[in-house]
């Protein structure tokens, strides 16, 4: 009895920042353009700063969880917002790269976590100090995004949707688009912000987007391709590949494994670099060949690793391959995920 309830627990603990990010990316759809991309960045390093205040300083369980469920809205709000704000600023020749590079971070931040959760594993009350860590770099992130402009596209949307004077927020966009890409362009932005006005000009305050519409026409073909990706993404093995890491490593003889803290940090290091290549190779090679080749090299690790156990249990070599070689095609493979899903359209 006991075991459960330490279980159900440790299970609550654990998913409630998947159940905060649930409800930040819902929160995400009502107030995204309302709020535009840069001040829901700095509301999502809010929700980051309380949640992590909430945890690290938490008195009992319900409070812990509930530190846990303020961080996963920041989570939802951010992982919304960023690729947006990233898509609408960068220059056409970067921006898959750039949007590619979040993930790039997103995992080095991964790698930090599993490497200041191995050094304070035996410190008593160890557990707050590794939620306290994000308190620093939750406001890192909110002071600049404070320091940023606003998205010179969301500014232009703001002024076909009527709310505001025309003249004055293309002032604005001119403003902001200099300061994101420099003053070398100062000649150019006006001819650049009129671009994006002339794309936004079948936009309108009473044409709002129906719910409907994600299911006619290209947007449904959108939708099913979207909707698809993140199905396989999970159901292809990737949570048992990985949490069993420590036990593969153990089966092939690799006793020190048994340390899980030790194997995040290898896996750790794998997709950080894995993540790296991906950014550098993506506008050259494509977005599309990258995700088959992640998808086909994820296939034949699979492949490997049910064939070990089942025919080739004396070879432990192909164990360790094969689950470093999934590792590696799945990071690929989910660094351009997001960055697909934004071109699909282009």
């Amino acid at each position: 009895m006991f075991a459960l309830i330490f279980f159900n627990s440790c299970l609550l603990q654990t998913s409630g920042s998947l159940y905060g990010a649930l409800i930040g990316s819902i929160l995400a759809f009502n107030v995204a353009d309302f709020l535009g991309r840069r001040r829901e960045l700095i509301l999502s390093s809010t929700f980051y700063l309380i949640g992590a205040l909430v945890t690290s300083l938490a008195p009992n369980f319900a409070v812990l969880v509930i530190g846990r469920l303020l961080y996963g809205i920041g989570i939802g709000l951010a992982m919304h917002a960023a690729p947006m704000y990233i898509a609408e600023t960068a220059p056409s020749q970067i921006r898959g790269q750039l949007i590619s590079l979040k993930e790039f971070f997103i995992v080095l931040g991964m790698l930090l976590g599993y490497i200041v959760g191995s050094l304070l594993v035996e410190t008593v009350a160890g557990w707050r100090y590794m939620y306290g860590v994000s308190i620093p770099l939750s406001l890192i992130m909110g002071i600049g995004m404070w320091w940023l402009p606003e998205s010179p596209r969301w500014i232009l949307l703001r002024a076909k949707q009527g709310k505001g004077n025309v003249q004055s927020l293309r002032e604005n966009a001119i403003t902001c688009l200099c300061r994101l890409r420099g003053q070398n362009i100062s000649d150019s932005a006006p001819k650049q912000v009129d671009e994006i006005l002339s794309e936004l000009s079948h936009v309108r305050e009473e044409q709002e987007a129906k719910i409907a519409e994600m299911f006619q026409g290209k947007c449904l073909k959108a939708l099913i391709i979207g909707v698809g990706l993140v199905l396989f993404q999970q159901i292809t093995g990737q949570p048992s590949v990985l949490y069993y890491a420590a036990t593969i490593f153990r089966s092939a003889g690799f006793s020190a494994a048994s340390d899980a803290t030790k194997v995040s940090i290898l896996l750790g290091f794998l997709k950080l670099i894995m993540t790296g290549v991906a950014v550098l190779v993506v506008d050259r090679l494509g977005r599309r060949p990258m995700l088959l080749g992640g998808v086909s090299g994820m296939v034949i690790s699979l492949f490997l690793l049910g064939s070990y156990y089942t025919y080739l249990d004396n070879i432990p070599a192909v164990a360790v391959a094969a689950l470093l070689l999934y590792v590696g095609c799945y990071q690929v493979f989910i660094t351009l995920f997001f960055s697909f899903l934004f071109f699909f359209g282009e």
